[in-house]
């Protein structure tokens, strides 16, 4: 994040509005993920679940999407799911609608269908791949998005991988670093990312890592950074693993995210995890990386999480809610051309 990113954001802040925001743009996915928080019986609050809700097909997902884009003005959207490639066509005539806009889109997908060619090209947009673990693990907790699948579909393009470290990873030596040294090398891939698992409170399972487990997983991943310099890991970010927030109002990055699942109103709170997510075992790279920046110090003084902090305070002030679909102004979904 540079420093016209933090000022940006600041100022969005102090309006009232987020930085960022976090759309579940299908209620579908072909995968049945184990750990999946998407579609854990808490995601939404416990009333409903993301499979039960009613989601948006064609022009009207289209339409949905750009009107909450438009209503809270957003710097950085990430298009979620289930796997947004479910709806890959509204996807591609989304797209260039939101590059017109000037902000940062990014997609996480499983990559179980092509990522669409036109994208590489685009500014400003990202494609995140999920991949979990090596290929014998990954392909029978994610079948079909195997390996053989993934790289099929990713050929050509610009990917950063994203994978969450789980406690069954830890338990193998040399885990992590054989994983990222089969991704490293791929030509499409311009980053990498890491996640820890991050349970609900009072939840086991095998995914939740030891205090021990997550210690290992930070230093093997300060030593992997310098090997692969595509490893976007800060020693920073990964600090942040060690002492995580303590709540969801110590994070910043669940104070400057809307996350927002696929019926386009429900919201999820506190954070993208929804539920109650045990702050204590936190494993989120956009939580971390946040509250890396947030011990920055704005001219050498004063922390921008104090900054951000103050500045939440007053924007209370000035946010308002999403009006109701019905009645409310629509977004103009005319290319410029169009329009022209």
């Amino acid at each position: 994040m540079q420093k016209s990113d933090i000022l940006q954001a600041w100022k969005g802040i102090l309006a009232g509005r987020r930085p960022s925001l976090s759309i579940e743009v299908t209620r579908e996915c072909p995968l049945r993920c184990p750990g999946c928080y998407a579609y854990e019986p808490a995601h939404l609050g416990g009333l409903v679940t993301l499979r039960e809700l009613n989601d948006s097909k064609g022009d009207d997902l289209v339409t949905g999407v750009l009107r909450l884009v438009d209503f809270h003005k957003p710097l950085h959207l990430s298009l979620v799911g289930g796997d947004p490639l479910v709806r890959y066509r509204e996807l591609e005539k989304l797209m260039p609608h939101l590059v017109e806009r000037g902000i940062f889109v990014q997609v996480v997908t499983s990559a179980f269908r092509q990522i669409p060619t036109a994208w590489k090209d685009m500014p400003r947009v990202k494609v995140v791949v999920s991949i979990d673990g090596l290929r014998e693990d990954h392909d029978e907790r994610r079948k079909p998005a195997t390996y053989d699948r993934i790289l099929k579909n990713i050929a050509g393009q610009r990917i950063t991988i994203h994978s969450t470290i789980t406690g069954q990873m830890m338990k193998r030596p040399g885990y992590l670093e054989e994983f990222i040294a089969f991704w490293a090398e791929r030509p499409e891939i311009e980053k990498i990312w890491m996640s820890m698992f991050t349970p609900q409170r009072g939840a086991e399972a095998p995914e939740i890592l030891t205090q021990e487990e997550r210690r290992r997983a930070v230093e093997e991943m300060m030593m992997l950074r310098r090997s692969f310099p595509n490893l976007e890991m800060h020693d920073s970010t990964l600090k942040q693993f060690l002492s995580p927030p303590s709540n969801p109002d110590d994070c910043i990055f669940a104070k400057t995210t809307h996350t927002i699942s696929a019926d386009f109103k429900t919201k999820i709170t506190p954070c993208q995890f929804g539920g109650d997510p045990d702050c204590s075992q936190c494993g989120c790279m956009a939580s971390m990386a946040l509250g890396a920046v947030g011990e920055y110090r704005v001219g050498g003084l004063i922390p921008v999480k104090a900054l951000f902090q103050a500045s939440f305070a007053v924007g209370r002030l000035f946010e308002k809610e999403m009006p109701e679909a019905e009645g409310a102004s629509q977004p103009d979904v005319k290319t410029r051309a169009e329009a022209a």
